[in-house]
């Protein structure tokens, strides 16, 4: 169960339209998002409806304005509560820097803030999620662009919604930070 409130201005004021599940279609009940109270569940917000356009992974917490979740501007246009998917709190995915699972593999268990430090990687080409759902995120200090993971199999950058295999982070998705 999750539970979300948008806000149209700044510092949770303004009109505000709370919600408990998926939404694939926000514009009804909000004409721009400038802040967000998240009181449970992980989120994924997106800029355009159908869940389409940027990304936004959204943890418990307050965001008084749409820069708090690297928001580029103050279009959210659909909302998804992201289901818990671990089995007693494991989390395992494999990177692997070509297509297809070629090349060399990392089999990682734990967040990553910086892919270029602790693995001299910065690009991951495809990505084989074994056990919870993962965030990457196009830079390092989860930072930019960001891409939820589920559990299945990525053979390319595209299958993510990328468009390219630089990745400067990830993280688990957990709601207990």
């Amino acid at each position: 169960m999750g539970k979300i409130t948008f806000y149209e201005d700044r510092g949770f004021q303004g009109r505000c339209y709370e919600c408990s599940s998926d939404c694939p279609n926000l514009q009804p009940f909000f004409s721009r998002c400038n802040s967000i109270r998240v009181d449970s569940g992980c989120w994924m917000l997106y800029e355009h409806p159908n869940y389409q356009g940027h990304q936004y992974f959204l943890r418990r917490g307050e965001y008084p304005d749409y820069q708090q979740w690297m928001g580029f501007n103050d279009s959210i246009r659909s909302c998804h509560l992201i289901p818990h998917v671990s089995h007693a709190g494991t989390y395992r995915m494999r990177i692997y820097e070509r297509d297809d699972f070629r090349g060399q593999m990392l089999e990682v268990t734990d967040d990553c803030l910086s892919l270029q430090d602790r693995f001299r990687l910065s690009e991951i080409h495809s990505v084989h999620v074994l056990e919870g759902c993962w965030v990457l995120y196009e830079l390092p200090n989860y930072r930019g662009r960001q891409y939820l993971l589920r559990p299945g199999e990525y053979r390319r950058h595209l299958d993510w919604g990328a468009v390219n295999a630089k990745v400067g982070s990830f993280r688990r998705v957990m709601d207990f930070y």
